[in-house]
């Protein structure tokens, strides 16, 4: 069956991010160590509610602040949990060849309104795509069912026609009981060579 849709995971697969990093810089705004802010936003599962749209960025704020017992700007804050991204931009080329040949490119990611956000504003590289499904969206966070099947709603042609890939085996093995064809993602050579394996030469001009 000829491949017609891609399932493309964000973060560390078209984006590099540190959670170290935004947990030190938001603990740079109330004076907290990097590891208490950690425990604070994924020990108590606040920041797995708000990737899971339970709360909204209004909501998660007041709560940082409740949490952490001080007085933190809202636009601070949006800058300090979210200036965690970098590009891989050698996966954009490959994105690029996917689209001139007419398939359909469906992003697939367990992340928040804010992290969204912050990557549209940074890259164009989200422009490429057909459909966003996002976690905060799907009110549920992969390997979770609901996020799985808005997906396939997305991909606009059977599960054996699409093309999943992602940094987590686990979530690649989930894609695949729902008849998902996936890979783990490594680095994007392995992706290309990946794609190879399945007739499409995304270096051939």
């Amino acid at each position: 069956m000829p491949l017609r849709t891609f399932f493309i995971d964000m973060g560390n697969v078209l984006v590099h991010f540190c959670h170290d990093r935004m947990c030190a810089q938001i603990g740079s705004l109330c004076d907290l160590d990097g590891p208490t802010v950690k425990e604070k936003l994924f020990g108590t599962g606040l920041q797995h509610d708000f990737e899971r749209g339970r709360i909204t960025e209004a909501e998660m704020h007041g709560r940082i602040e409740a949490a952490f017992s001080c007085s933190i700007d809202f636009d601070d804050l949006f800058r300090a949990s979210s200036d965690i991204f970098t590009l891989n931009e050698s996966i954009v080329p490959v994105l690029d060849t996917l689209k001139s040949r007419g398939y359909r490119l469906v992003l697939l990611s367990n992340t928040s309104i804010s992290h969204l956000n912050w990557v549209k504003q940074e890259y164009d590289v989200l422009e490429r795509f057909d459909h966003l499904v996002t976690s905060y969206e799907a009110g549920a966070i992969k390997p979770e069912a609901p996020i799985f099947e808005a997906a396939l709603a997305a991909a606009e042609c059977e599960p054996g026609e699409c093309f999943y890939t992602d940094d987590i085996a686990e979530y690649i093995e989930t894609a695949r009981t729902y008849g998902i064809d996936a890979e783990v993602f490594t680095d994007t050579p392995a992706l290309i060579g990946h794609l190879r394996e399945r007739g499409i030469d995304v270096e051939r001009s």
